[in-house]
């Protein structure tokens, strides 16, 4: 007992410990490896919460490259309250999210707050999982969500939800189709450009997403001819 005493009477004296806790937050905060967060994590209880506090603090968070699942995924984006800009899209070695990874990201605080978000090329989410999120994403202005299998019933979804949404990727969505486009264009007016590489979507389709709203740029440039739209 005096031994386990005297070695916390040292772990007090460490320099690091002396620091204000606001101070080893911000440390904390500069890390972008989430295994060194864990790690940093289980070092005591002091260092714990100044993770969860670096965690409340941060505005950015990108999954994109590190192995991740719904429940390691969810842990943290649950504790970062300031959250804006959420990047979980899939590499080759990438973020797993399914359906109930999304239902689980729906109930974190920052979701209504989130300004940007990134599902580029999770093939393990659905319509079901996209719209629960989506629904509490009120403050979307940009969304990435290319290389999926959604389908119009997402886009019915983003319609009615982020009036505020200004690009939109749908890169390789195949499911998607003209009635989803033309309730998205119809809905969010400050909608300004769609990525639409790779769909199954006729020029004609494009040509009236253009006369509902012609500054629309439709993305890639040139995939379109040039069209007068009156």
């Amino acid at each position: 007992m005096k031994r386990k005493g005297m070695e916390e009477l040292d772990d007090q004296n460490r320099p690091i410990d002396r620091l204000p806790f606001d101070l080893l937050a911000h440390i904390f905060a500069m890390l972008t490896c989430f295994k060194d967060l864990a790690q940093t994590s289980a070092v005591c209880r002091k260092w714990r919460q100044g993770v969860k506090e670096s965690l409340a603090r941060r505005e950015k968070m990108s999954f994109s490259g590190w192995k991740v699942d719904d429940d390691s995924t969810t842990r943290l984006v649950l504790h970062a309250y300031s959250l804006k800009e959420l990047d979980i899209s899939r590499s080759r070695w990438g973020c797993q999210i399914t359906d109930r990874g999304l239902y689980q990201l729906s109930t974190a605080k920052c979701v209504s707050n989130l300004s940007s978000l990134s599902l580029w090329g999770t093939t393990g989410i659905t319509d079901t999982g996209v719209v629960q999120l989506i629904s509490r994403a009120n403050s979307l202005q940009h969304l990435n969500i290319g290389g999926t299998f959604i389908t119009d019933t997402s886009l019915f979804a983003i319609a009615g939800s982020c009036p505020h949404l200004k690009s939109i990727v749908l890169w390789g969505c195949r499911h998607v189709t003209e009635n989803g486009l033309l309730a998205l264009v119809n809905k969010c007016r400050k909608l300004e450009s769609i990525n639409a590489w790779g769909m199954r979507v006729t020029v004609d389709c494009f040509v009236g997403l253009l006369t509902i709203s012609p500054a629309l740029q439709i993305e890639p440039k040139g995939m379109l001819p040039n069209i007068a739209v009156f």
